[in-house]
């Protein structure tokens, strides 16, 4: 009977979770207990409620902030559990009262077993194959043993029936007496255990389906999450690379600015220089001569005396003479640079530090509108603007004054002059004429092409007084010596057509839609320089031999003038997008005056700007 006794209680031991010795129990509001660890999990399963469902009887518990650690302790059990563990498992096998420890336990006969039962039941044939366990290990808590339900009513059967209704084992007696005739349902335990295992195995594979649908769907978000880091790897080093790629251009155009303000302070303070020394110059001969005069007074007078008198005095007197300083100079020619100024771009999109502004002297209103054709420097540092309707030539000094009006009744479509001053003029027919400095027309004829077998035409001359006449319909360049008759050469223009043409140096310059080309006299081209479509490049040769080039872009009425080198190289802006007034006809001409200004002319208006 203490057997039987101690059999139930070892039971009674077990957490109904685990199914194992209860470990630091804890009570429920419903009075079950469970394990701490057991109720935890339990907890957790529940996500971020706090509330524990009962598996017994399903009813709820408050667990204050989900610590399970604050629910109350079962200390009677806890006790119970204590005393338990440190009593020695006796033999159950053993028919003496007086019985033995057990040393083993055999999960297939349900039994502990002494020493001498342990070594006769693996003498039995039957028995050679059940499992054998030791009590270290059961006592250790590494393996659980497998116990054997026996009847509470009924101690010595075992509960071999299992009841559907009241959810219970029976021993068969009492599936007999107190389920049968209540129409219970009872099946051998054996089945329930087998259908309970095959539900669990059904439930285990679905639990594995499911684990693995979620796997998958961590899988996919850890994957998601490679994307985005990947992304933001290659957003920051975009960013990083665009902001590295906008220092440097910030840098470069730094410099650029830099440079630009640099190079008209050295010519400035280099023109102001000179005429600092001119002037001192003027003062020390002014002196000399002065004090070579007023040495004279105590000389002996003889005849080489006052010859030598006479001569300094007239010396003195022709350094006298000479015109006083222009005062007006120095202002006029420091304002090259005070007239600049830096305009940052604040609030503009674009990036970039800004640009230099430079003061527009003039903005002149041409007296014909829709009508110039053709700007270039006179021989005396003069600008001549020609038109094509009958009204001749305006010539422009470089304060902006009109100052001069020649060639009337002429329909100009393009100038030039020769190095004694004489004026070539080609008129809408394409008839080239010559004329003298007075503008008096001299009688020299030019075998040109009419205007229906050249179309417009355009012309410039050379330092050997050449004159190179192009025409757009046939692509060609006609070369005439200033005496006059028929084409001494023909140059080709292979594959675009030549809108304007200027003379520079032993070369050509072709300006053609958005290209500027520079070519030989022989019509290989040299090297070329492009820019986006939409926009239109006009060339000029500067006063110190570089090349400027205008970029115009008609549609926004914008206006940027550049200085190159002859390959073309860059080497400073003089004007970034200048707002001008939209023109009536896209047709643009650039030329520099002898003073450094630039003249830059459109269909309507002429724009004289300071350097």
């Amino acid at each position: 009977m203490a057997e039987e006794l101690k059999e139930t209680i070892s039971q009674s031991l077990e957490c109904p979770v685990c199914l194992t010795t209860f470990t630091d129990p804890k009570i429920l509001s419903c009075s079950h207990t469970y394990c701490k660890v057991c109720l935890e999990k339990l907890l957790e399963s529940r996500g971020d409620d706090q509330m524990i469902r009962c598996p017994v009887c399903r009813d709820d518990t408050q667990v204050p902030n989900q610590d399970v650690s604050k629910l109350p302790a079962s200390l009677a059990l806890r006790n119970l559990i204590e005393d338990v563990k440190n009593q020695h498992q006796i033999c159950t096998n053993c028919d003496s009262e007086d019985k033995p420890k057990a040393v083993v336990y055999c999960q297939d006969c349900g039994k502990y077993l002494c020493n001498t039962c342990h070594n006769m039941h693996s003498q039995w044939k039957d028995f050679v194959n059940h499992e054998i366990i030791a009590m270290s290990e059961i006592s250790s808590g590494k393996v659980s043993i497998r116990r054997y339900r026996k009847c509470r009513t009924h101690p010595k059967e075992d509960e071999e029936c299992f009841c559907s209704n009241c959810k219970r084992f029976t021993c068969f007696r009492c599936a007999v007496m107190e389920h049968k005739d209540q129409g219970h349902q009872v099946i051998e335990s054996a089945a329930y255990e087998s259908n309970h295992t095959k539900t669990i195995d059904e439930l285990t594979s679905k639990v594995e389906k499911k684990q693995s649908c979620f796997q998958n769907y961590i899988d996919l978000i850890d994957q998601e999450k490679k994307c985005v880091d990947n992304a933001t790897k290659h957003c920051t080093d975009d960013i990083n690379k665009a902001y590295d790629e906008a220092v440097q251009q910030l840098t470069e155009k730094r410099e650029i600015l830099l440079g630009e303000v640099k190079g008209k302070t050295e010519r400035v303070g280099e023109a102001l220089e000179e005429m600092k020394k001119s002037a001192q110059q003027r003062i020390d001969q002014l002196m000399t001569i002065a004090e070579m005069v007023t040495n004279r007074r105590n000389a002996p007078v003889d005849m080489d005396t006052l010859a030598v008198y006479d001569t300094l005095c007239e010396d003195l007197q022709e350094a006298l003479n000479q015109k006083n300083p222009d005062y007006e100079q120095p202002n006029k020619t420091s304002g090259k640079v005070k007239s600049s100024s830096f305009e940052r771009n604040i609030g503009k999109d674009e990036l970039g530090l800004g640009k230099i502004v430079n003061e527009v002297v003039k903005n002149i209103s041409l007296p014909t509108k829709n009508s110039m054709n053709a700007m270039i420097n006179t021989p005396d540092g003069r600008m001549a603007v020609g038109y094509g309707e009958a009204r001749g030539v305006n010539i422009f000094s470089a304060d902006g004054h009109l100052q001069q009006t020649v060639l009337k009744d002429v329909r100009i479509d393009s100038l030039g002059f020769l190095s004694d001053g004489r004026c070539v003029v080609i008129d809408k027919s394409n008839t080239v004429a010559l004329y003298t400095q007075e503008f008096t027309k001299l009688d020299v004829m030019f075998e040109t092409l009419n205007h229906a077998e050249g179309g417009f035409s355009d012309l410039t001359v050379d330092s050997d007084d050449l004159i190179y006449v192009s025409y757009r319909k046939p692509t060609k360049i006609q070369v005439f010596s200033s005496a006059g008759g028929k084409a001494i050469k023909e140059i080709p223009c292979h594959g675009y057509v030549p809108w304007q043409i200027a003379s520079y140096n032993n070369s050509l310059i072709i300006s053609s839609y958005n290209t500027v080309r520079l070519i030989d006299k022989e019509g290989d081209i040299k090297h070329t320089l492009t820019k986006p479509s939409k926009t239109y490049l006009y060339a000029a040769v500067s006063q110190s031999n570089t090349i400027l080039i205008a970029t115009v872009k008609y549609d926004e009425g914008l206006v940027s003038i550049d200085e190159y080198t002859d390959e073309p190289k860059h080497v400073r802006n003089f004007v970034i997008e200048y707002k001008i007034e939209k023109p009536t006809r896209n047709w643009y001409y650039l030329q520099q005056y002898r003073s450094g200004e630039i003249a830059f002319c459109t269909s309507d208006n002429l724009y004289i700007m300071i350097t």
